[in-house]
């Protein structure tokens, strides 16, 4: 695994405490930053969201859709945990959580703002950090990629409603030409563009070398890009962070019970369907991880870089690394015991 990505929630905590500290130490630098907007669209922030979100989806080849079929149980398993149980059982955790067992802990103003931000990061499912998982877990990258470039198409579509649809049964008003904006500003055009830059990497005979090259160099600006995004956000909420330092962990807990259950729930789905340990594995942990990346981007596009749900999402930054280690770490355990179930059917 990576050296950064290893250690993504340590550089989290880092940006905390920076941030924290920027934010207290200069006020009026941050206030100019979040002044600069257009159509309710932050620009230094909506600059630093592409930078992260480029890269990861120039590796994503939308002709891999092929390879589909070929795995039809897995995908079926991993689109229904994605978009049939990930958003609704996190609005349903959230709404016991935030706005009963934890409301007398956290800012009343802020409860719906963390509501939503909790919606919004379990609506996004992940790009990147999935094939980093699936490699720890033996997962088949055919039946990867495949996924994750259906979940980017599906995600096209389905984003905006569900997320409009979960934030009005919660009695959040939602600005729905602020939430196309964001679909369109941050999914829409970032795989026009990433489509149109692969291929053209791709022209030549030598493209796949040219790709690794182009991914090598953004790799480390789109690292930054993140780490400054997080001292952006983290100096906005530095008063609340010192006022209430509990939010985070809060806010840690309902996330925390969706990747158990949400991984879970596919693990056994697709051992039940008598699916391979090698498509089962990467199903469960791409049915369970988030796009933080777009999740802060919308966040903040439709909350503000002040808002509670932009911290909430934040905090799915956090917990990802260990969380999701923690995940692989079981299904790789498990195999014995997930294989005896195949062994089974086949006699």
């Amino acid at each position: 695994m990576p050296f950064f990505e290893k250690y993504l929630s340590v550089w989290v905590a880092l940006c905390i405490v920076v941030g924290v500290a920027l934010g207290r130490l200069f006020p009026p630098a941050f206030d100019s930053l979040g002044a600069m907007e257009i159509a309710r669209v932050n620009l230094p922030v909506a600059v630093l969201i592409w930078l992260m979100i480029l890269p990861m989806l120039l590796k994503i080849d939308f002709r891999s859709l092929v390879e589909v079929r070929q795995h039809w149980r897995g995908v079926g398993v991993t689109l229904f945990i994605n978009w049939g149980i990930k958003p609704f059982s996190m609005a349903l955790l959230a709404w016991i959580f935030i706005r009963n067992v934890f409301a007398g802990w956290l800012p009343a103003e802020e409860l719906d703002s963390y509501i939503a931000g909790l919606i919004i990061l379990a609506a996004a499912p992940c790009t990147a950090m999935v094939f980093v998982w699936s490699n720890l877990s033996g997962g088949h990258p055919g039946f990867t990629l495949s996924q994750v470039a259906l979940n980017d198409t599906i995600m096209v579509f389905a984003f905006a409603p569900i997320v409009a649809l979960l934030l009005g049964i919660s009695s959040i008003h939602v600005p729905w030409e602020t939430l196309f904006l964001s679909v369109v500003l941050y999914i829409v055009l970032p795989v026009i563009v990433a489509g149109i830059w692969r291929r053209h990497l791709m022209r030549s005979e030598n493209g796949e070398a040219r790709l690794k090259r182009v991914l090598e160099r953004m790799h480390p600006v789109s690292l930054s890009a993140l780490l400054i995004t997080l001292v952006l956000l983290f100096g906005f909420q530095g008063n609340q962070i010192i006022e209430q330092p509990l939010i985070i962990l809060l806010l840690a807990v309902p996330i925390l019970i969706q990747v158990y259950f949400n991984s879970g729930f596919a693990y056994w789905l697709n051992r039940r369907l008598g699916v391979a340990h090698c498509v089962a594995a990467p199903s469960a942990l791409i049915g369970a991880s988030n796009f933080f990346e777009l999740a802060v981007a919308a966040a903040i596009s439709l909350f503000g870089l002040q808002s509670g749900a932009a911290l909430a999402t934040v905090v799915g930054v956090l917990v990802e690394v260990p969380v999701m280690l923690s995940v692989v770490w079981i299904v790789n355990r498990t195999k014995p015991w997930y294989e005896s179930r195949i062994a089974e059917k086949a006699h």
